[in-house]
């Protein structure tokens, strides 16, 4: 386990999925974890304020009560599904809000607390879909892809203070948001097939990335974006032949 001992940390949209899982993983090394979120988490002893990331204000005055700050990660988000030509202006304005502004004015905050102090670590939750266009996802592929964008200026920016920024870059994960699709296993079949280990990631296995970026151990690494894919952005026509291997309980195995 690593030790987050006499740290302070703040997760955004902490109270389910990838964020409460990465909330356990600082709190369970001793951090003193606060979730801003607009749902209180369950079953996780922490510090909660009600932030809607969305709003500058908001998370302003959410900041405002946490003191001296040593971790952020910028978690908040959603997604949709919507053909390019169908996707709504009410669809691309929150989806732009929650994934960019939202990460925009988390790191923003922070970084006001942890200049004067000269340290700091913050981890951004960015996407593989940072990098590709899957297809019905505009604005959420837009809003991953300029999670890069603050990540590579915030850590050029921030360094020279010691702070250190860098970002998670999940696949699949089964969280609230992609339960649907793990309940379809026809679905899961063909999107599988793609990515060498042969299954979908759980929270806590993104959680284990974001803690080593958050932590001592990751002292070097800044502007960094970790794939947490299962290797699905190293595969390019598919790891895996009906020929050689079956797909059974979810996943694929050599037969």
């Amino acid at each position: 386990m690593i030790s987050f001992s006499g740290k302070t940390a703040v997760v955004t949209g902490g109270a389910n999925g990838i964020g409460l899982a990465a909330a356990r993983a600082l709190a369970d090394g001793g951090a003193k974890v606060w979730i801003f979120d607009l749902e209180r988490p369950v079953n996780l002893e922490c510090e909660f304020v009600a932030v809607d990331v969305t709003e500058a204000g908001s998370v302003s005055d959410g900041f405002s009560k946490i003191g001296a700050l040593d971790i952020v990660i910028a978690n908040a988000g959603t997604g949709s599904q919507a053909e390019l030509t169908d996707t709504s202006r009410e669809s691309w304005d929150r989806t732009i809000a929650l994934n960019l502004s939202g990460v925009f004015y988390t790191v923003q905050a922070a970084a006001r607390l942890m200049k004067p102090r000269r340290s700091g670590a913050i981890v951004l939750t960015a996407s593989t879909n940072s990098y590709d266009g899957e297809a019905r996802l505009t604005a959420y592929n837009a809003s991953k892809a300029g999670v890069l964008g603050i990540l590579h200026t915030a850590a050029n920016e921030l360094g020279p203070f010691g702070i250190r920024v860098n970002a998670v870059c999940p696949g699949l994960i089964r969280t609230r948001l992609t339960q649907r699709l793990f309940d379809d296993p026809a679905y899961l079949r063909d999107y599988f097939q793609h990515i060498p280990l042969g299954r979908g990631g759980e929270p806590e296995e993104v959680a284990g990335a974001i803690a080593f970026l958050a932590s001592d151990l990751a002292s070097y690494v800044t502007g960094a974006a970790l794939l947490v894919d299962g290797g699905q952005m190293a595969s390019k026509f598919g790891a895996w032949d009906s020929r050689s291997a079956e797909f059974v309980d979810g996943r694929w195995r050599l037969r």
